[in-house]
Order: C-alpha cells, then sequence, then structure tokens
C-alpha cells in the first residue's frame, strides 16, 4: 500500500493557489521499488545485487528485460525480466569485476566493458546503448548482454574501445567527438540519438557500422565544430543548455534542455544541422529560459531542470526533476500546461519528497524515465532508488 502523508503536512506552494490536477500515475503508489525498505529507510549504500547509488537511467526493453545505470557505483545492471517485487536482485552486472565491487572502470584500465558515472540507457534495436558519460563514449551491445562483463560491439566518441578522453583529447570538435554524453536513445529504424551534454548539442546517426562513426546530424549548434553554450548567443530555438534525454513522442522529437528549463519539440526527426525546434513546454516563448518561469513557485506550465522524459503511451511524460515531479502531457502546444502530476498534492507544490522522509510515491529529484505500455520505470536519484510504476486508469 501506498504510504500516506502526515495529516499535518503543509506542502510549500504559493499562497491562493489550488491547481490540483488528475493524476499522471496509479495513486496507489508504485508497484515495485528497487533499493529500498518498506519502513522509509534506505538500503545501505554499500554495492550488492540489489542496492542502488544514485541511479540516473532507466531502460524497459521491448525484449522483456530491465536496465539500470546504477551511477554512483559505475556499473550496468540488468534483469532477465522485469522485477515484480521489491529489491530483486539483479541478474546481469557490467562495470565492475562482481556485485560487492565499485569505483570507476572497476579499478582498472578502461576497457570494453567498463563504466565511468554511467548515465542514460536506452534500448537500441534489438540491442542496448548505455551514455558512460566520465569516460566521454557510448557503448552499444547489438544484443542486450546475456552475461555479466559482456563487452560492448562498437563504441562511439572514441577511437577505439580502450581510449577515454574528452572529445578524443583534442582541442577542437568533429562529428565524432563527445564530452560527457549523458543521454541516449534508441530512435526508430536504427537511428540513434545523443545528448553530447558537455558539447551542448545532440549528435544524430542515421545508422550504426563501427567504432567512432561520425555522426550525420548535430541539433543545438550550427555545425560539428561548435560547442558554445546556446550556440554562442541568445535562447532561441536553435539553441541547448545542458540537453540531457531525447525522445520520440507521437512522432515528434523531444528533448530535455535541462539547462534552460524547458522541453524542447520538433515536428519530427530533423535531418538539417540546426534544425530549428518547432516549440518549447515549459516557457511562453523561445528566448526565456528562467526556471519556473522566474517565479518561485511551480505550477502546470513551468518546468525547472526537466531531466529526462518518455513516451508512455501515446502521453508524454517529463521529470521535472528540481521540482521533484512527474508531469503528463496529451498533446503538444507552444508552452501548453501539463494535464496530469505525479510526485506533489498540486501544481503549485514543491520539495524534494514533500519537504519530508522519503515515502514509498515521493520523489527526490527523478533523473530517468522509461515507458512500456502503461508502465513507467523512474530512476529516483536523490532516493537511490528506481519506481515500477503503472499510469493511473484515467490516463491511459
Amino acid at each position: 500500500m501506498m504510504l500516506q502523508h502526515a495529516p499535518s503536512f503543509q506542502p510549500l506552494k504559493a499562497p491562493g493557489t489550488e491547481l490540483t490536477g488528475e493524476p499522471l500515475l496509479d495513486p496507489r503508489g508504485p508497484r515495485v521499488v528497487l533499493g529500498w525498505n518498506e519502513g522509509g529507510l534506505p538500503v545501505p549504500l554499500k554495492p550488492s545485487p540489489a542496492s542502488l547509488f544514485g541511479p540516473r537511467g532507466v531502460c524497459l526493453h521491448p525484449d522483456g528485460s530491465f536496465w539500470v545505470a546504477d551511477t554512483g557505483h559505475h556499473r550496468l545492471l540488468g534483469w532477465h525480466e522485469v522485477p515484480g517485487r521489491d529489491n530483486v536482485p539483479a541478474d546481469i552486472i557490467i562495470g565492475q569485476p562482481d556485485f560487492a565491487s565499485e569505483g570507476r572502470n572497476g579499478r582498472a584500465s578502461p576497457g570494453p566493458a567498463t563504466l565511468n558515472v554511467p548515465t542514460g540507457v536506452t534500448a537500441w534495436g534489438e540491442g542496448l546503448a548505455v551514455a558512460d558519460a566520465w569516460n566521454h563514449r557510448v557503448l552499444l551491445w547489438r544484443r542486450c548482454p546475456a552475461d555479466s562483463n559482456q563487452p560492448a560491439d562498437i563504441v562511439f566518441g572514441q577511437q577505439d574501445k580502450v581510449s577515454v578522453k574528452a572529445n578524443r583529447g583534442r582541442s577542437t570538435l568533429d562529428a565524432a567527438s563527445l564530452h560527457w554524453p549523458y543521454g541516449v536513445d534508441g530512435l526508430c529504424g536504427g537511428r540513434l540519438a545523443v545528448c553530447d551534454t558537455g558539447n551542448r548539442r545532440v549528435l544524430i546517426w542515421e545508422s550504426v557500422d563501427g567504432d567512432g562513426q561520425p555522426a550525420d546530424h548535430v541539433l543545438g549548434q550550427s555545425d560539428f565544430s561548435n560547442r558554445d553554450e546556446n550556440a554562442g548567443g541568445a535562447v532561441d530555438a536553435r539553441s541547448m543548455r545542458w540537453p540531457h534525454q531525447a525522445a520520440l513522442w507521437q512522432g515528434r522529437l523531444v528533448l530535455a534542455d535541462a539547462g534552460n528549463n524547458r522541453v524542447m519539440v520538433w515536428d519530427d526527426v530533423p535531418t538539417r544541422d540546426g534544425a530549428l525546434a518547432s516549440m518549447v513546454l515549459g516557457q511562453t516563448e523561445m528566448s526565456a529560459c528562467d526556471h519556473n518561469r522566474g517565479g518561485y513557485y511551480p505550477s502546470d506550465k513551468t518546468l525547472n531542470m526537466p531531466y529526462a522524459l518518455a513516451d508512455a503511451d501515446g502521453r508524454l511524460i517529463i521529470a521535472d526533476t528540481a521540482n521533484s515531479r512527474l508531469l503528463g502531457w496529451h498533446t503538444a502546444r507552444m508552452g501548453a500546461a501539463a494535464a496530469t502530476l505525479t510526485g506533489q498534492p498540486d501544481f503549485a507544490s514543491k520539495g524534494d519528497n514533500g519537504w519530508m522522509l522519503p515515502q514509498r510515491d515521493s520523489f527526490c529529484w527523478p533523473y530517468g524515465l522509461s515507458a512500456a505500455g502503461n508502465l513507467v520505470a523512474i530512476a529516483d536519484s536523490g532516493n537511490n532508488r528506481v519506481l515500477l510504476w503503472e499510469l493511473a486508469d484515467g490516463d491511459r
């Protein structure tokens, strides 16, 4: 059962606001929690098959497996099947010699099965792609790993499977360079989108062939040689500041532009470098970038550092990370209000875990999202756990 808030709890919100919304996720609470004790205390952070430390990425894979980027432990955890009960231990580990070990690159030399701050993880065709952020690369498996520490088949961002320097150690960048790639998304048709966060751009590959392959298209910059914040100018329909996750939604490409406190929307997947977004959510105009639209309190139209998004059965879910809530949209329109909400009692409230100790149904800086049918996976990073939660009946 969902743990209830104490009767004396008074959420922090703007006086006189009553922006209650329909629930996005099942109001009874998550079906499964990984890295959590029902009594309200987190599982110890010591690495084990069932513990998590600041997870930032999740993937409900079409083949029925489940994957978590256990970021603080520098490892990828895999379950052959989506867990059906709390704290089910993982079946597969990549990045560490065993489930009890931790440390960047397994405290060894980098290779095709090591990780240093892994963040995004996504299905890519029949396989898997992982954003190995602080190794400045993306690891790709043509099939999901079946065994622990199965080496990646392909590496993007480096010239080989052992190099890990930012922008390949060069002072200039190009279509094959990566610097802190935090997000990765497997677009339809074998395409791949990578949020090259440190270079303030998104790279898109139309197909994948081998190590170090250059991208075909770039968004956020006018060409592959630039990396300035907001393309070196004012915030507009092209520019980005800290892009973190991309996804497809109703045929559109959507991007969590966390540093500009907005989600950018293109009508399709652009094939022209520097293509302009057609609209944004979270702001009233393309030139705006203030968190919560310049206000202290949020609303149903504002965002504060959105780090993740996902298409859940035709609905767009956005992790409004710094407001510690999830928001849902049914249709796309410039600056449109969210239709549904989970994580706060109303649209005007904010606060990590509602300014209380963690509850089974609360959030503290949700960083990663994945959805399959009516099931949503949330990397609840600040609470060192992952939630598996179904859509509310009214939002399916």
